[in-house]
């Protein structure tokens, strides 16, 4: 990268036309030359390479005033470097995996494969923050730690499946359960996103208490509810185990979503298919960005020495020449 450091002293090149113009003018009086009364002294001759050299020698020393402004104007080459300083967060993605996720009102997946392929979705697009995973439904547990292996938590998140726990909604003791496994990271920013489709009705923890604990420990929880509104088809065994569909009522305890969403500085969605599922997920991953410190470092060279030298050789030339082989009269 070239750059001028002093670009001001760039205004004494509106001197050169001036003195090339007094130049000129001087030459027009006579004073660089001899009148003799006629041309018979002198046979025609084309011009030699002496001749021109002697009429261009004042050509080369304003080349050197050129070079010499320009080392006033201090040229420079600059090599950048930039250094980033990553500050990422925690994110702690906790996901309802009790038996009404398997509600087919995101055609043609059920809720929870839906929610599954958002998810991965939403990890790829981070860049240096550690994400963990908590399933719950009755119960509730870590099923990934922290971590900035993303293909290690995508792994789980895709072995994730339906029956792993007994069935139910779990809503505070999931809540408290993650609130545990972030509450020691060293990270500033600490962030939960609590996604579910149903009503808390099981565990010892109420979830409102849950929701404090995440606020005394500076942790914002967004929730989202899923699920369309009305009636989703739900998957049954008939008595021959033959798999059918039966309509059953969306219950989302939306309420209690928007508490705990506000009791920690969140928010609360609702996604009923999934395109607007994959929007949240946009939004928070546009919101809770990791921030990026650049700074940017330059290591100089100065090039007007070079430019100074050239000038000087230039005009110790053009002097030894004029007193030397291109002297002249008078």
């Amino acid at each position: 990268m070239f750059k001028l450091a002093a670009k001001i002293y760039l205004l004494l090149l509106l001197l050169l036309p001036w003195l090339a113009w007094w130049d000129h003018f001087l030459a027009r009086k006579g004073r660089r030359h001899i009148w003799f009364p006629s041309q018979k002294f002198f046979p025609a001759a084309a011009p030699t390479l002496k001749t021109v050299l002697i009429r261009n020698l004042n050509r080369f020393k304003m080349a050197a005033l050129l070079l010499f402004i320009l080392a006033l104007a201090r040229p420079q080459l600059l090599n950048t470097y930039r250094i980033e300083e990553q500050k990422g967060m925690d994110i702690l993605l906790t996901l309802d995996i009790s038996g009404s996720m398997a509600a087919i009102d995101f055609k043609p997946k059920n809720r929870l494969e839906v929610a599954k392929e958002v998810i991965a979705s939403f990890i790829e697009k981070r860049r240096s923050d550690r994400l963990g995973l908590v399933i719950f439904a009755a119960t509730s547990y870590s099923k990934c730690p922290l971590t900035v292996d993303y293909d290690i938590l995508k792994f789980y998140l895709q072995d994730t499946e339906l029956g792993e726990l007994e069935d139910g909604t779990a809503l505070g003791m999931a809540l408290a359960n993650s609130v545990n496994r972030i509450r020691h990271a060293a990270t500033k920013t600490k962030i939960i996103i609590l996604l579910t489709d149903g009503v808390n009705n099981r565990g010892e923890i109420d979830p409102r208490d849950a929701a404090k604990m995440a606020r005394d420990f500076n942790i914002k929880v967004y929730t989202i509810g899923v699920g369309t509104r009305g009636e989703a088809p739900y998957p049954v065994l008939d008595s021959f185990g033959r798999q059918q569909y039966v309509m059953v009522n969306v219950e989302i305890d939306e309420p209690l979503l928007q508490e705990i969403a506000k009791t920690t500085g969140g928010l609360y969605f609702r996604a009923t298919d999934p395109d607007s599922l994959r929007n949240i997920f946009g939004e928070i991953d546009r919101w809770e960005k990791t921030r990026i410190k650049s700074k940017s470092y330059y290591e100089t060279t100065e090039l007007f020495p070079y430019f100074i030298a050239l000038g000087l050789l230039i005009l110790f030339l053009v002097e030894t020449a004029r007193r030397s082989f291109l002297r002249t009269l008078p």
